[in-house]
């Protein structure tokens, strides 16, 4: 092919043209570079190579890791993995060698990316997220994405999904916006964890978290600027009471005191609010996890405890009072799984008190059939939506629209082993959720999320919608 039959058979010359037109018009003081960048906008993009790896989350555990190839740049996303998995969530794939990371390796997923998930994807264009994800989900085959690894899936989702912002010259949270039909940006309410038990400590506190919100603050800004004073009082409170060791943190930051009765971790918590100033702006929020020490129908929320297990199990009505007294005692605002995944009937039962917000993590595990049951049946007002638990971006958006017709509220949220992955904090902005659970406003992998939030704040300026007070409506 001649030099003359390639600038016509791919229109070079009038593509110059025009930027050459354009420079002139622009008067640009640096017209090669002008039309370098013209030429490249007139280039739609397109997928190239998907390359994925296997790299280490915050708890040292294998998972995977994308760089998305386009013509116009390289788009790295990585996944997070939970502490516990449940049978009706997505299926994170790991090899099972136990001589290789004690079976938690993830070449198999990896391999399945760069083998079979690129080689469907080439030549794709980015912005097209539903096509793309939808390319994936049928390339697998299975409804819980066991064959490809919701890990492969879900990595390959999210960096499609910035480079599909890039190619649309706009922000990752404006596209998700986008891309979800949502006409408003919200900045959310963040919910912090201060004290961690259950499966992601090593103390004898059952409940898996006490967590805090500025509901009173205007910003996001000022509202991580609580939560960070909040939990150094905290650690000073803790420090007076059981000493420094007292102050060890459990997996997603949150200080881990030997301790076993739930009232204790909370007056913990509330003796450091009332030496912030802060009284009046912090509401507080029990993730409970009930699921992990439900045994038949009863709890026992001393399971943790070798020397007390099994001698104090709660029934269900046992559990509601508890929660009501609470209440009633602290400034408890939410309270996430407050009863087994299967414990339908009490769980609806409290929700109806219309006591405070009711979150369904393990009962919901961020499944389609699982939400609309639980819509059908009022068993909760509020999703928690993890990302890795339903597998690609296309299906997070379609539950959050499930969750917010339904009235209810939405908590985007991390997990136990995290990266520095920021995703969900564009997402939590670009879907209005109002609410994000990040972990404690410390290490690098949960103020990743954090700290985003603020350049997106700072990025919108006086168009920045901070959720605050409003954070249930």
């Amino acid at each position: 092919m001649s030099v003359q039959e390639y600038l016509d058979k791919h229109m070079l010359s009038r593509r110059i043209e025009d930027a050459v037109n354009a420079a002139v018009r622009a008067k640009t003081p640096d017209p090669v570079l002008f039309i370098s960048n013209h030429m490249r906008k007139s280039v739609p993009s397109v997928i190239t190579k998907v390359k994925a790896r296997q790299i280490l989350d915050s708890r040292g555990i294998p998972t995977v890791e994308v760089d998305l190839h386009t013509n116009k740049g390289v788009f790295r996303a990585s996944v997070p993995s939970g502490a516990s998995s449940g049978m009706y969530e997505a299926i994170e794939l790991r090899d099972g060698e136990k001589g290789t990371y004690l079976g938690n390796s993830v070449n198999r997923a990896v391999k399945n990316i760069n083998e079979k998930i690129s080689v469907a994807l080439v030549g794709m264009d980015p912005t097209l997220q539903s096509q793309i994800d939808q390319i994936m989900i049928d390339l697998d085959r299975t409804e819980n994405k066991s064959e490809l690894g919701a890990n492969a899936i879900l990595a390959v989702s999210i960096a499609a999904c910035k480079a599909g912002a890039t190619e649309k010259e706009v922000p990752l949270y404006k596209h998700i916006a986008d891309l979800s039909g949502q006409t408003s940006l919200l900045l959310p309410i963040p919910v912090f964890t201060l004290v961690t038990g259950g499966k992601h400590a090593g103390n004898n506190l059952a409940i898996q978290e006490i967590m805090i919100l500025p509901v009173g603050s205007k910003t996001f800004e000022e509202a991580l600027q609580i939560g960070s004073e909040t939990y150094h009082h905290l650690k000073v409170v803790i420090t007076e009471k059981y000493g420094a060791y007292g102050c060890n943190v459990g997996e997603d930051g949150g200080f881990a005191p030997d301790i076993s009765s739930l009232r204790d971790g909370l007056d913990l918590v509330q003796e450091a609010i009332g030496r912030t100033g802060y009284k009046e702006k912090i509401k507080i929020a029990i993730g409970v996890a009930a699921t992990e020490f439900c045994i038949g129908t009863k709890y026992d929320l001393d399971f943790k405890t070798p020397n007390k297990s099994g001698q104090n199990f709660k029934s269900g009505q046992d559990m509601i009072d508890m929660y009501k007294e609470l209440c009633a005692d602290y400034p408890v605002v939410s309270i996430e799984d407050p009863f087994d995944k299967e414990d339908w009937e009490h769980v609806k039962y409290f929700s109806s008190l219309g006591m405070c917000q009711v979150v369904g993590d393990d009962l919901l595990m961020s499944n389609p059939k699982r939400i609309e049951r639980a819509i059908q049946e009022n068993a909760c007002n509020a999703l928690l939506l993890k990302v890795n638990q339903i597998g690609t971006v296309t299906e997070a958006i379609e539950v959050v629209k499930m969750a917010k017709d339904a009235q209810w509220g939405v908590v985007i949220s991390q997990r136990s082993g995290e990266t520095e992955e920021s995703f969900i904090a564009d997402l939590s902005v670009g879907l209005a959720t109002g609410q994000i659970k990040a972990g404690a406003p410390c290490r690098g992998e949960r103020l990743a999320k954090y700290n985003q939030l603020l350049r997106i704040e700072q990025e919108l300026g006086d168009q920045a919608f901070y959720i605050g007070e409003k954070w249930r409506t």
